[in-house]
């Protein structure tokens, strides 16, 4: 005899609601489920233990029923989804975003989710692997991979959470970076009630314009060696930042703690004539002055922002006779020409993002009024690297006043954003980058309070060695001068005059592209 919500579920596709303790259904009893467009390839209990399997490096996982399933909400989509639901539950469901162009299903941060009580899921988008080739000729997979499959792996994940354990989650998050990022702030804007809380790092929401944008730089260094600096100039340019600015805040570490208020400039470094080890040639003074100002198209608009000083070490310069990487020509070969065969020297930035744009620009994630996710009383937590050398941070700067602009400038209370000193591209860098942003949004939700600082971590060694406060944009941690620079109790959260002054003259299309129209 089957628990009566599944057999409810076998009947009519809907479930009902009981008050029952976790674990009620056996997990088995999953494979019968009757849902539309769901076929449901395993349903098996796994005890307690070591796992290798999909997840690389062993990783022990609590008891738990693994949930293996198809998702098909078109006759040409193939989205494989795992759905894991531990017997120790803590009543709260966690989905998981991709990277790249996705093409796997995220176990690493499956098993992290597991192993807090979360009933957690992730998918692999509609396709196998991390290349765009998938979309020739598969016009309902680009629509899959753009926000189909995680909406679908949403939906259905809380039917079959609600069937096993005969309740619904008492919460839904979602928690994704860089692509899935941009996956986290499209069900934001399109599908507001999936999520009560969604956690975004280093969006690339604007994904067509910064990959359009990355191999305009990658074939304009290719093609003129003179604006490619060697590793040895990158270094002596990274030095230079910092002896300006790096101890700007009293604590010498390495770190640019406010790059909004470095004021650094390039041409300092310009050799008196010719060439030297000890500084840059005017066409690499250039070639520095333009990561940091930007593409702009050939009217002079603003495309894609810039880096934030500080992130040198991590600039993506091309050795001579390379060839730019397929994240960064995928998006032109596979959905605007459809030819594995297409040679990027052809690339030209205005007319191909433009046509990018008309074929597939439903793949940004651009809108920036949040009004239903909000009055549904959800939670967004942006964070962002300043050293990030993919997705700018200041694009997330300027998606976040995108949204004050439309929404009006108090959204505080459901909305932050959360900028990481030193942190590269969503982990990593000489800053700290471990934060639990999962814990902060829970109490946030809990306490109806958001969080006004999250404590970061850098780990050397297995150890933790340092510590900061990471403070709501656009407030900056401040040493009081007399604690242990290495200890976020020795910081407190403040707006400096750079950052006040960033905040009045911040416009809508400052620093990103404006909702619905990717210019």
């Amino acid at each position: 005899m089957l628990p009566h919500s599944i057999s409810k579920l076998l009947l009519t596709g809907v479930c009902v609601m009981a008050s029952v303790p976790a674990a009620a259904a056996a997990c088995t009893d999953l494979a019968r489920l009757a849902m539309d467009t769901v076929a449901i390839t395993q349903a098996e209990s796994r005890e307690a233990g070591t796992f290798e399997q999909e997840l690389g490096p062993e990783v022990s996982l609590p008891a738990h029923c693994r949930v293996a399933a198809v998702l098909s909400p078109t006759d040409d989509s193939h989205i494989e989804m795992e759905l894991w639901l531990p017997e120790d539950w803590n009543g709260r469901f966690l989905a998981l975003g991709n990277g790249g162009w996705a093409g796997n299903i995220s176990f690493g941060a499956m098993a992290r989710g597991l192993q807090s009580g979360y009933a957690v899921a992730s998918n692999d988008t509609g396709h196998k692997g991390g290349s765009a080739a998938f979309a020739v000729g598969h016009p309902e997979k680009v629509v899959d991979f753009a926000w189909r499959a995680m909406h679908e792996m949403a939906v259905h994940s809380k039917r079959m959470i609600e069937a096993y354990y005969e309740q619904p989650p008492t919460q839904s998050f979602y928690q994704g970076c860089s692509t899935g990022g941009r996956q986290g702030l499209i069900e934001a804007q399109r599908f507001p009630a999936d999520f009560d809380a969604i956690i975004v790092g280093a969006p690339v929401n604007n994904q067509l314009t910064l990959n359009a944008t990355q191999l305009h730089n990658m074939k304009r260094l290719i093609e003129n060696r003179a604006l490619a600096l060697s590793p040895a100039k990158v270094q002596l340019l990274h030095d230079a930042v910092l002896a300006a600015c790096e101890a700007d805040d009293g604590v010498e570490d390495g770190i640019l703690n406010d790059p909004l208020a470095c004021d650094f400039d390039p041409e300092s470094l310009q050799c008196d004539g010719g060439d030297g080890a000890a500084c840059l040639t005017a066409a690499e003074v250039s070639a520095v002055e333009d990561v940091y100002a930007g593409v702009h198209s050939s009217d002079g608009e603003l495309i894609y922002p810039g880096h934030a000083k500080g992130f040198e070490l991590g600039w993506r310069i091309p050795e001579a006779g390379s060839e730019p990487t397929a994240l960064q020509i995928d998006a032109t070969r596979y959905l605007v020409y459809e030819d594995p065969d297409w040679n990027w020297r052809e690339f030209e930035l205005e007319r191909d993002l433009a046509l990018a744009r008309d074929k597939a620009g439903y793949i940004e994630a651009l809108g920036a009024d949040l009004g239903e996710f909000k009055a549904r009383g959800g939670k967004l937590l942006i964070y962002h690297g300043w050293n990030d050398p993919g997705p700018s941070p200041l694009n997330s700067i300027g998606y976040y006043d995108e949204v004050l602009a439309t929404m009006g400038p108090d959204q505080d209370d459901w909305l932050r954003l959360y900028l990481m000193p030193g942190m590269g591209h969503c982990r990593g860098g000489i800053g700290p980058d471990q934060a639990d942003f999962l814990g902060a949004v829970e109490a946030w939700i809990e306490s109806g309070s958001a969080p006004d600082r999250i404590t970061a971590s850098r780990i050397r060694e297995g150890q933790v060695d340092m510590t900061r406060p990471l403070c709501p944009y656009p407030e900056v941690a401040a040493w009081d001068g007399e604690g242990n620079p290495d200890d976020a109790a020795s910081y407190t959260c403040r707006a400096t005059p750079a950052a006040q002054a960033q905040e009045r003259q911040r416009t809508p299309d400052a620093t990103s592209v404006a909702p619905g129209t990717g210019r």
